[in-house]
Parts: C-alpha cells; structure tokens; sequence
C-alpha cells in the first residue's frame, strides 16, 4: 500500500513504549487483577501491530488466574486475553494483507504471545481476519476465541453433518451459543441444555430441543441416541461428562472442551466399550476460519449475545460474574473507556 492510499493512523499509535493493560499479578483471587503499565509488545517477523478496541473475556482465564488454565507456563505479571477486535497501526511490509486502518479480529496464541486485554498487540497475520461489517466493536472483539472453540469442536472435530445428532451442554454460554449455530447452519439435529429462562432464546438461535438441567436429568429426558456430544461442562458439575456417555450411540464421540474438566474422560470411555471415542480440544487460531465466520456474521447466519461490557478496571467484577457462571453469551472488555 502506498502514501496515498494509506490510512491515517497517527491518532492511535502509541505516543511511548509503553500501554495500558490488564494483568494477573500472581496466582490468586480477583485481588491478584490490576491494570499495569506494561511494555509494549515486541513486533517482528509477520507481527501486525493492533489498537485494540474490544476483547472479549473468557473462563480460561479466570481458570489461569486462580492456579489452573495456563498457569503453570505463564511468568507474572502477565497479561491476560485471547480474543480482540481492533484497527491496525503496524503492518509487517508493504505489501502485506493487513495496513494501517484495517479494522480486524483476532485470537492471541497465549502464552507465545502476551494476552489482549491491553491497548495493544503484536499477531501474527495468519491469526487476524478483516473484522464483520456488521458487528460494532465490542461484538467483534467478544466473538475469536469462542466462536473458534465453537469451530474446531463442531465442524473441525465433530464433522458435523445434515442429518447428525448432536448434544451441547451449556448451549447457552459464549461458546455454546457458537456451537448451536454452526451445528444448526451445517444441517445438524441440535440437543442442548439450559436454565428455562434461556430456552426461548435458545429455540431463536435454532435449538431442536431444550432441556432444563435444574429439573431434568437430560440422560432420562433424551430418548434417541446422539452422534455427538460437545461437552462444555465435564465433571466439574454434576458429572455431566461421565453422564452422557449412556446417551451416545454405539461408535458415538464425546469432545471435552474445559481444560481440566473431566481427566478420567478417556478411561470412563474405554470402560464404556460400545466403541465410544473421545477427544479433548486443542485451539489453532487461524485467520482462514475467521474470515469464513466473517461471512457467516454479515450474512446473518450467526449472531453474538454480548451480556454484560466492563472497563478495564472493572475486571475483579466480571471476573467473578465469569466465575459464578450463568452468563449469556460473553461478556467483553471495552478499552476505549
């Protein structure tokens, strides 16, 4: 791109070699959240330099927060955040896919890289695509990470199908309500599991089937075997993982999605026989896939439910919303305030 097709970008480039970030300070509570003066991250090879705008907060990094997640890898301070949506500042050459003014979303292969819930990040070009015209910027930057988790699980690792049977526990959180969506874009029978105050919304989205997991065991209420179960749950509650082993047919997947969840999947389903396989869930952050939910966004087959938007220096709140769980959709960090 040359001068005079280049977009002015002076207004967001930073003005030192330091931003503005959120970081854990150690291993802890919310009291171990502070927002830090960080050092800017260092950009080479095919880095792109992004403002960010938006990003979007997730439950492993609550989870890498108190002691578990990532935090065995990570050196503290560090700063957390996976997903974001932004505008280009720096782009690695001239010619390059991405230049200053681009607008974009992406996903942080972390701990490789430092988090997104800061003022800015260096990515690599294969891990950003052109953000959704559609989709303002706390949508967008609230979408990479679990609309991508929602990708490998559903179309990546289930091969979902016209026709196939799937079950998706917690349809209704950030990745969830991904899941359903593709599931159901892709021709899937989609079975999911909610509290009653989200099984409308759910239905909206394209549910087949609802079932309230308060007042029913889902493994008596399902009468037809599944091909597949997206397990964003495990064992951490009520065993989930171990209880939908009965309602998968023979030869039937189970994928676990929470890191740690359930570390006895795979002997509880050798021990099952009837052929079952399983799977846990491993991320590639790859722009290819987000440009194609990109499309799917701006031509309304997928939609996001941003729940609740929070400053940074609000993050011990949403923190501890991410902790109590319940949330619809995601919740977001908007870092223009």
């Amino acid at each position: 791109m040359n001068d005079s097709t280049a977009k002015d970008v002076s207004s967001l480039l930073p003005t030192g070699d330091r931003m503005r970030a959120l970081v854990a300070t150690g291993i802890g509570g919310t009291e171990c959240l502070e927002v830090r003066e960080m050092p800017l991250p260092i950009v080479v090879h095919s880095d792109v330099l992004v403002r960010v705008f938006a990003s979007g907060i997730n439950p492993i990094e609550t989870k890498t927060r108190a002691g578990s997640g990532m935090a065995a890898v990570v050196d503290h301070p560090f700063v957390l955040g996976g997903e974001f949506a932004g505008v280009v500042v720096k782009a690695p050459f001239e010619l390059a896919e991405f230049q200053p003014g681009d607008e974009v979303w992406g996903m942080l292969l972390t701990p490789h890289y430092q988090g997104a819930q800061a003022e800015y990040v260096s990515v690599p070009m294969m891990s950003l695509a052109h953000k959704p015209r559609s989709l303002d910027w706390t949508a967008a930057g609230a979408v990479p990470l679990a609309a991508l988790t929602a990708w490998w699980a559903v179309v990546e690792a289930a091969r979902v199908h016209s026709g196939q049977r799937m079950l998706i526990h917690a349809g209704a959180g950030g990745v969830g309500h991904f899941a359903l969506q593709l599931a159901k874009f892709y021709g899937a029978h989609v079975v999911t599991t909610a509290s009653a105050r989200n099984h409308e919304w759910l239905r909206e989205l394209g549910a087949d089937r609802v079932i309230d997991y308060r007042n029913e065991r889902f493994e008596e209420a399902i009468d037809e075997p599944v091909d597949v179960v997206i397990d964003l749950i495990g064992n951490v509650h009520d065993n989930t993982g171990t209880r939908s082993l009965p309602v998968l047919r023979n030869g039937g997947l189970i994928i676990n999605v929470p890191t740690g969840s359930w570390p006895t999947m795979h002997e509880e389903v050798t021990a099952a026989g009837r052929g079952l396989r399983a799977s846990v869930l491993k991320l590639s952050p790859e722009g290819r896939i987000l440009r194609t939910l990109a499309q799917l966004f701006d031509q309304g087959d997928l939609r996001v439910h941003v729940d609740a938007v929070f400053g940074l220096d609000e993050a011990a709140e949403a923190h501890a919303r991410i902790e109590q769980g319940h949330t619809r959709g995601k919740l977001v960090f908007d870092l223009r305030r």
